[in-house]
């Protein structure tokens, strides 16, 4: 046997013992190490099984029609932006900027409304309409809301799938030889309590959709790579249009596919971007079928500050917050504390060039940058971390596509997969470094542990805050005081929920709160015609019909044929009754009548008011 064929039966034999014995002592197989992450992942989102809706849960399920029909409803699904039928039962277009074409989870929301059954008709018309009250009484709002406890455990069981998807793909492809630092960067990831939005929000299953698919390309396509096997091929393209079916993010393969053969199959620049032309074809059938679904989208929403949290910034101010805004996802990733549910408008303040933030941001992310092409030969695995996670918060940050948001945590969901592929491998890295030897598992074992537990406590507290939209928002607003959004749905949750306390003491109290909220808002947006209206009616409950009055005549100048208008004047007008104010009483029911003449109550009580007007005189 020749000296070549003994280096080679002698190196294939030590890889083997790497992966069996390595050298921190035994080390347990993969699928034991997978029913490890698969566990943790389980354990730490358990608390999420007794959750309601909240958020985005609303437009994307509870009010989508299409996903109340079951089977029915998936060509609508397959054909229609994500918030079609919630936009067009409010007499709008779709009014997100650039569209939402996701429709995989929308078909998995379907589907299980179909084998958990089909709320009866009426039921769904009135869910659709009103949405569940805050007592649910009806049994079609108690199943519909049980319903809701099935799609958490459906969350958390893909989660767990992504965790050993995850796993698999980095002992495969980036961790090859170093199979402890492929479970610690998959523990890392699985245990980030900046996770919690994605899982504990069924809504964002597009996300863990999207990285699944996004994992599986990269496994079919690199096993493609080894055994030329066309099947492998055509699966890893079809788990790409899937990724793309998912979300958006699948774009980003067409710079870390290729990339991911250079480093980790030894390719040749040239030859890696051939190999992921196939991928091409994909992105090119995605990009024709959503113009197609999606088609032109609404140019209003760029002045609608709830829509594009920048319609009020400078085109200096829009970039530089932008550029300030990237370093706070670094940040949670590093320190995921606190955590909120909205950084939207004026959570976070427009910036200008002279922050010292921006430019702290800037100097740390052309860091990055450069420290990608440091490592590009020197250390592979550091420099794909890098551009995983640079790539996508491109997709995030607003500087190249504006996604309609500031922030949020849900978004940095894949980006943060670079972030524990890097922070892995500098632990063991540093780890190596202690002396003696035998003291390194230790050492490793210890911080894991502190780690996996503090990362534990977080998570689980913060799935109690997304059990429903009033544990979220109540809790929120203590950390995103400034936010328009999370101050608008306290306020709006306050005034609903007053309808039912008791206690008339803590009843005017929290109304007292929401009118103070809704001023909040409306010193943040003076025209903002909903939040004017619903302090309104907080004022009516109140019985204080002077401010209730004001803002009705506000809204009647910036929106005079409101449809509640009529019905708000009358309610003004029977308050002023009641407190024996004719002379102001007869004026909003005239007002009333003049915008809607054809209610009779509304003649008769005018009659009535004007009886009174001339027995007082």
């Amino acid at each position: 046997m020749s000296k070549s064929s003994i280096n080679k039966i002698q190196h294939s034999s030590d890889k083997t013992e790497i992966l069996h014995n390595y050298k921190w002592g035994a080390f347990p197989s993969f699928p034991i190490q997978a029913l490890f992450i698969a566990l943790v992942a389980i354990i730490f989102y358990t608390n999420t099984f007794n959750n309601g809706y909240a958020l985005d849960d609303t437009a994307v399920i509870v009010s989508n029609e299409f996903v109340h029909q079951g089977f029915e409803g998936i060509p609508d699904i397959l054909t229609k932006d994500v918030y079609y039928s919630y936009y067009s039962q409010i007499g709008s277009s779709d009014q997100l900027k650039g569209g939402r074409y996701r429709p995989l989870s929308v078909v998995s929301f379907a589907l299980e409304q179909q084998l958990f059954g089909a709320v009866p008709k009426g039921g769904t018309d009135s869910i659709i309409r009103n949405g569940l009250g805050f007592e649910m009484q009806l049994p079609y709002e108690k199943k519909f809301l049980h319903e809701m406890h099935m799609r958490h455990i459906v969350n958390v069981v893909l989660f767990a799938l992504l965790g050993v998807v995850l796993l698999y793909i980095l002992r495969l492809i980036v961790f090859k030889n170093e199979p402890v630092i492929a479970l610690i960067a998959t523990l890392l990831f699985v245990i980030h309590p900046l996770h919690t939005e994605v899982v504990a929000n069924v809504k964002s299953r597009d996300e863990i959709l999207s990285l699944l698919f996004i994992c599986l390309t990269f496994i079919f396509s690199h096993k493609y790579q080894e055994i030329k096997k066309v099947w492998l091929l055509i699966t890893a393209l079809a788990c790409y249009f899937l990724a793309y079916l998912s979300k958006e993010y699948a774009v980003t393969l067409m710079v870390l596919l290729p990339l991911s053969f250079y480093l980790f199959k030894g390719t040749t620049l040239w030859k890696s971007a051939l190999n992921a032309l196939p991928f091409l074809a994909i992105t090119l059938v995605y990009i024709f079928i959503r113009l197609q679904v999606i088609g032109q989208r609404n140019e209003l929403s760029d002045s609608d500050i709830q829509i594009n949290p920048y319609a009020w910034a400078s085109g200096a101010e829009k970039l530089a917050t932008e550029i300030a805004t990237s370093l706070n996802y670094l940040k949670l990733l590093i320190f995921p504390h606190p955590l909120s549910s909205d950084y939207s408008y004026n959570q976070i303040p427009y910036k200008d060039f002279t922050n010292p933030l921006v430019w702290l941001s800037l100097l740390v992310h052309l860091g990055l940058f450069g420290g990608f092409f440091y490592f590009l030969k020197k250390k592979p695995i550091l420099s794909f971390a890098i551009a995983f996670y640079l790539i996508n918060l491109l997709m995030v940050c607003n500087i190249v596509f504006d996604i309609g948001a500031t922030m949020g945590e849900r978004l940095i969901f894949h980006a943060s997969v670079g972030f524990a592929i890097g922070l892995a491998y500098l632990l063991v890295k540093g780890i190596e470094m202690i002396r003696p030897v035998s003291n390194q598992k230790f050492a490793m074992a210890g911080l894991l542990l502190v780690v996996i537990v503090l990362c534990g406590f977080k998570t689980i507290e913060r799935n109690k805050d997304w059990k429903s939209d009033a544990t979220l928002f109540f809790q929120d607003i203590n950390v995103s005081p400034n936010s328009f959004l999370v101050n608008v749905n306290v306020a709006t949750m306050l005034v609903n929920q007053s309808d039912f306390e008791k206690d008339e003491a803590k009843k005017n109290a929290n109304l007292h709160r929401a009118v103070s909220l809704f001023s909040r808002v409306i010193g943040m947006q003076d025209n903002y015609v909903l939040g004017i209206l619903n302090r309104s009616i907080a004022y009516y409950k109140l019985g204080i019909a002077d401010s209730m009055t004001a803002d009705l005549n506000h809204v009647f100048k910036l929106y005079p044929i409101h449809p509640m208008l009529p019905e708000m004047y009358y309610r003004a007008g029977m308050l002023y009754f009641g407190n024996k104010q004719f002379m102001q009483a007869d004026s909003a029911m005239k007002q009333s009548f003049r915008l809607n003449p054809r209610v009779t109550d509304v003649k008769n009580q005018i009659l009535a008011i004007e009886d009174s007007i001339r027995r007082v005189k």
